[in-house]
């Protein structure tokens, strides 16, 4: 598709080819970890009975997914990705867990989206987030954009990997990322360049205290952090 909007965006390519093997890599590189905190994050981001919720670069829909699923009759679920073949997935998915109907799919880029301001009561984003703010030119338009179609009092909530602060642990997850990201998931998937990158990613990317700062640079407030596994993760609520 030429007018694709994730066409020359970072990542695009890398992520409009992965999508196949994508869910089984997640599950089995996170011990399906990411499947817990992801439920974590749908229940926050639904705390307050929204009308509208926002899946952030949805990806293969698992987030979207599980909003559709545990929302009150009447929630707008809505699910967003520039990259045209996980939305197809994310379909296709949707339509066997019989949601599809609930899931109103947009494909759009996170630092141009066509909703109006104040539009969303909750935006959920499930490890992502990396991707929007790890060395990414369009970090600072995408964090804007998600400020402007969150509604003031709405909950952006964030799963997402971090660097440990226990330099203890920092070696273990450097060499965890190393082995089995890196080379087993890139041996696996087929798709070395993009599991190198996720790995190194996840390396190098903030710190839980460094999201914060980043989110309050942002507009955000009344900001908090639950680390998961010695801060290897952590789910991020931040309020506008």
């Amino acid at each position: 598709m030429n007018n694709s909007p994730g066409k020359g965006k970072p990542l695009y390519s890398m992520f409009n080819r992965i999508p196949g093997r994508y869910d089984r890599m997640n599950r089995l590189l996170t011990l399906s970890f990411d499947e817990r905190w992801r439920k974590e994050g749908a229940g926050l981001c639904l705390q307050d009975r929204p009308e509208r919720v926002l899946d952030l670069c949805t990806g293969t829909g698992d987030l979207a997914l599980r909003l559709a699923r545990m929302s009150e009759k009447g929630t707008e679920v809505h699910a967003l990705d520039f990259s045209e073949n996980m939305l197809d997935l994310a379909r296709m998915k949707a339509a066997k867990k019989h949601v599809l109907e609930k899931i109103t799919f947009h494909h759009e880029d996170a630092s141009a989206m066509s909703f109006p301001d104040d539009y969303f009561n909750s935006i959920g984003i499930a490890f992502a987030f990396r991707n929007l703010t790890f060395r990414n030119p369009l970090t600072g338009r995408a964090l804007k954009e998600i400020y402007r179609v969150l509604q003031p009092g709405g909950r952006f909530v964030i799963m997402e990997s971090s660097r440990p602060d226990s330099k203890f642990m920092n070696i273990l997850f450097r060499i965890y990322m190393n082995i089995m990201v890196k080379h087993l998931g890139g041996m696996i998937s087929g798709h070395k360049t993009a599991y190198n990158y996720l790995a190194y990613s996840a390396i190098h990317f903030h710190t839980n205290r460094e999201i914060q700062d980043m989110l309050a640079g942002a507009g955000f407030s009344m900001i908090r952090s639950d680390p998961k596994l010695m801060g290897a993760a952590a789910v991020h609520i931040a309020v506008k």
